[in-house]
């Protein structure tokens, strides 16, 4: 199977592990969200850059209408599965937050999860703002890990700059300031942030298969190459983090922001 360009990682290409493995935004983000105003119950709601859907799930769950838009079909099938087993129903379809070919004026509420560094930020807000009705809201939201010093994740970053010296996002905080001003832009107002840390706890085996579901490795190295960091990391996890489960620390964050009313 031919892999992606490093600078441009195909999340399809690594669509079961990504199902499988990723933590799911935590359910207390959407309380967090009602808490900002922004309601996801009665309301139309569209999750741009949806990949498996976990955070439109989540909005579906909560009482929306949901729309996922991803343009990686794998990702997408993903996603059915995984709303068939919670018990939810969302309309999925394929395309990019920059084009997304909906009508205007359409939703309540445009969500992106872990995505908005993929895209043309100008033209997303923009499309973004253009499917807001009137005075509707816009949601960013990450869900990162965090290395601190000695722990798996800095272990695990090193690993992947050692295997892809081009990837570029290693030593994250979570917090992520410039898309407030790719809001601001484009014309959003009130725009509020919140963040809050909790640990996830992973089995070993589900730790190599998160990290194979991320940009730096499986959505980017070769095959051989994404087999060789797998080897590696169990050897490093068996060696320096015998723990089970591991306690990997992560931040959600969020902004929120609203359209203008006229």
């Amino acid at each position: 199977m031919e892999r992606s360009d490093r600078s441009n990682p195909d999340f399809g290409l690594t669509a079961e592990d990504y199902r499988r493995h990723r933590a799911g935004f935590p359910p207390e983000l959407v309380t967090r969200l009602a808490g900002h105003g922004v309601e996801a119950s009665g309301r139309d709601v569209l999750d741009v850059g949806t990949g498996t859907g976990s955070l439109a799930r989540l909005m579906a769950l909560a009482g929306g209408r949901v729309t996922g838009l991803d343009p990686a079909a794998p990702l997408l099938e993903q996603a059915r599965q995984l709303d068939a087993e919670a018990g939810v129903g969302v309309e999925y379809r394929v395309g990019t937050a920059e084009a997304t070919g909906l009508p205007d004026g359409a939703f309540d509420v445009v969500t992106a999860g872990q995505c908005w560094h993929w895209f043309d930020a100008p033209r997303a807000a923009a499309e973004v703002r253009r499917l807001l009705r009137p005075g509707g809201h816009v949601v960013i939201a990450h869900f990162d890990w965090l290395p601190l010093p000695g722990n798996v994740v800095a272990a695990t970053e090193d690993l992947i700059l050692a295997h892809n010296p081009d990837w570029s996002m290693a030593g994250g905080t979570g917090l992520h300031p410039r898309w407030l001003t790719d809001l601001a832009t484009a014309g959003f107002r009130d725009i509020e942030t919140f963040s809050f840390d909790l640990e996830v706890p992973y089995r070993p085996e589900d730790w190599v298969g998160r990290i194979r579901a991320s940009a730096g490795v499986g959505a980017s190295l070769p095959e051989e190459g994404v087999r060789a960091f797998s080897d590696e990391l169990t050897a490093v996890l068996r060696d320096r983090f015998p723990g089970d489960p591991l306690r990997v620390p992560h931040r959600t964050w969020a902004v929120t922001a609203r359209a203008p009313l006229a």
